[in-house]
């Protein structure tokens, strides 16, 4: 058992099934994507995926570097299908906005808590979610682009780009 503060362990456990959701969430958008030939989205959503699902490991192995159990909860279906790619970025940045959210909310907690290992541990995502929110930001605005432009040429351009995306693990996991 550990000397975690409870209130701070709860919303830890929490935030890993909210990543491992925003997994499942990019994972649906990637088969989606590749459902309607966009194999480079396809790729870009499934890397992201992969660093969700990374997010949620070291949240978890900072609460069991801290004495904390981490406690798996059942994960929601995420939305399967979309209108089109610009539909699919619109939803993934009101997502990363919500994460933002959550996120911040950790943060205030630590600090009401005075839980400070956990307040520097967060400063991490807290940046993580600035490169997160621009990353679907400048997509969304690329597709948006394109749409007005009704290039179909270019959003298979941009297709390609984002098929260049490679996935690189973190150094380590561990906090």
């Amino acid at each position: 058992m550990g000397g975690m503060n409870p209130k701070v362990e709860k919303a830890l456990n929490e935030q890993i099934n909210a990543e491992l959701y925003s997994s499942y969430l990019y994972l649906s958008m990637s088969s989606w994507f590749d459902s309607v030939g966009l194999r480079g989205f396809a790729n870009w959503e499934r890397i992201q995926a992969m660093e969700e699902k990374d997010h949620a490991m070291k949240i978890f192995d900072y609460l069991l570097t801290r004495g904390g159990r981490a406690v798996m909860t059942k994960i929601d279906a995420p939305q399967s299908v979309w209108n089109n790619p610009k539909d699919a970025f619109e939803t993934q940045l009101a997502h990363e906005l919500k994460v933002t959210n959550l996120i911040n909310n950790l943060v205030n907690l630590s600090i009401t808590e005075k839980d400070h290992a956990t307040l520097n541990f967060l400063q991490w995502f807290v940046n993580e979610q600035v490169e997160e929110e621009d990353n679907a930001r400048t997509i969304l605005e690329q597709i948006s682009m394109i749409s007005q432009e009704k290039g179909v040429g270019l959003l298979f351009m941009l297709d390609k780009e984002l098929a260049s995306r490679t996935y690189t693990p973190p150094a380590t996991l561990k906090p």
